[in-house]
């Protein structure tokens, strides 16, 4: 069922009085923690690499022999190929490394350039390249730490930091200030396979260890670049645009407690959101598959039914916790049960209510816009045009974290408010918004 009441619990009390408390005006911006914050530390220690366990995985030596179909135009052969493979997980940024190294042929001929042409008839032939090592190196950029002991650290990411290096941006990343400061120089990475653009080092939640070599084949990687692995060990992603919590394991142990808890889907995730629109039924269940959309690399599609070959399970509860200008926008906690790239972000387009700022996914300044000036007196029309034109990034905030510690098993739950252009966004739209507006409604919890 794509979209279900959710169940008529009442979230607990402890979670509904963290938000509550994180999200009302004039409110303590410090962090809210319900564990005692320790000092500080750095580690010196270099972690051991983890052992290959042999797992299939990655895609190096996938093949595809094919003819383009005799009704197709030219097109790009990196193109052609990666609509193909993509769905499968092959970025176009590989299927490009894959030429670039003689494994792409068209009627027999080897392909030298990434923006050769092919046409209705063509024979096309690839192997997919093997994984390149990325180098990433300490950089002191300043870190908003939340929590950190001797196994672990909680970081409060901030919107636009890439979380990992990836082709293409390899600096300013969040593993890159984290070396500096657990003090390790350089490491080695994988680079993975990820969306073909300036949000390529996106992709995020159930894909769980970016660096770790199990992921891929024994025969991909050499043993001087297992050897040369290192963590810190990102277990999950945050988006480059999404701000908040992210935990990080500082050793191997922790890794795998982590990474489980991941899979096992016990790591409890709220997120905060502001809306185009107003939701519709005010809190629901999403159960709808995500894929890579076919017409948009950059973009990945819910789709209900089985029609998309490569999509993957995805679940997501949301409830509508404040409504403004009349439904023009809303406050919006999501809680995910699984984890795909862009999930939060592709369930609300699919609602109708894409996220404010989300340019990607149609939450648009114009359809911002559109929404909020026809349901606020026309006094407020000049400042609803000028805080719309600031707004630079989905208005999306990972607010609260909690999981088991992987060495004490203790519980621990942190809660971080969202960044200040998070806020000011919220307290205009409160400004503009009738005081006693949408406050009958019971289904809706107002902070």
């Amino acid at each position: 069922m794509a979209a279900a009441a959710a169940a008529t619990a009442a979230p607990p009390p402890a979670v509904a009085t963290a938000l509550s408390a994180l999200l009302r005006r004039g409110a303590n911006r410090s962090h809210s923690l319900r564990v005692s914050r320790p000092r500080c530390v750095s580690s010196d220690a270099v972690a051991e690499p983890a052992p290959a366990l042999g797992r299939r995985g990655g895609h190096a030596g996938t093949r595809l022999e094919e003819a383009v179909p005799a009704a197709e135009g030219r097109s790009r052969v990196d193109a052609w190929i990666s609509a193909r493979l993509g769905g499968g997980g092959v970025s176009r940024a590989r299927v490009q490394a894959s030429i670039r190294a003689g494994l792409v042929a068209v009627n027999g001929r080897p392909v030298s350039k990434v923006s050769q042409t092919v046409k209705g008839g063509d024979k096309v032939s690839c192997t997919v390249s093997e994984l390149q090592p990325l180098r990433a190196e300490a950089e002191d950029i300043p870190l908003d730490i939340v929590y950190e002991d001797e196994h672990l650290l909680v970081v409060n990411k901030p919107a636009h930091m890439v979380v990992h290096p990836a082709p293409g941006n390899a600096n300013g990343t969040l593993v890159n200030a984290i070396l500096h400061h657990c003090k390790i120089s350089t490491f080695t990475c994988l680079a993975r396979n990820s969306i073909d653009d300036d949000e390529c080092p996106e992709s995020s939640d159930d894909d769980v260890d970016v660096f770790d070599v199990d992921q891929f084949t024994i025969g991909e990687v050499s043993s001087e670049v297992r050897e040369a692995i290192v963590r810190p060990g990102i277990v999950h992603r945050l988006d480059k645009g999404t701000s908040g919590l992210l935990v990080v394991a500082k050793d191997e142990h922790s890794h795998a407690q982590l990474a489980e808890q991941f899979k096992l889907h016990t790591i409890n995730r709220v997120y905060i959101s502001l809306t185009c629109g107003l939701p519709s039924p005010n809190s629901a269940r999403i159960e709808v598959p995500i894929s890579r959309d076919p017409n948009n690399r950059i973009r990945m599609v819910a789709a209900p039914g089985s029609g998309h070959r490569y999509a993957k399970h995805a679940a997501s509860r949301y409830k509508v916790r404040e409504v403004f200008c009349g439904g023009g926008s809303a406050l919006v906690e999501w809680r995910l049960e699984t984890g795909r790239t862009h999930q939060i972000r592709a369930h609300a387009k699919y609602l109708g209510n894409p996220l404010l700022g989300d340019e990607t996914y149609g939450g648009t300044k114009s359809m911002a816009l559109s929404l909020l000036r026809p349901r606020t007196p026309s006094k407020y029309h000049g400042d609803l045009s000028n805080l719309v034109s600031k707004i630079d990034r989905p208005c999306l905030h990972a607010a609260l974290l909690g999981f088991k510690h992987p060495h004490s098993g203790k519980a621990l739950e942190f809660s971080c408010p969202p960044p200040d252009d998070f806020t000011e966004v919220l307290d205009e739209l409160r400004r503009v918004t009738p005081t006693n507006e949408g406050q009958d409604n019971d289904n809706v919890a107002q902070v």
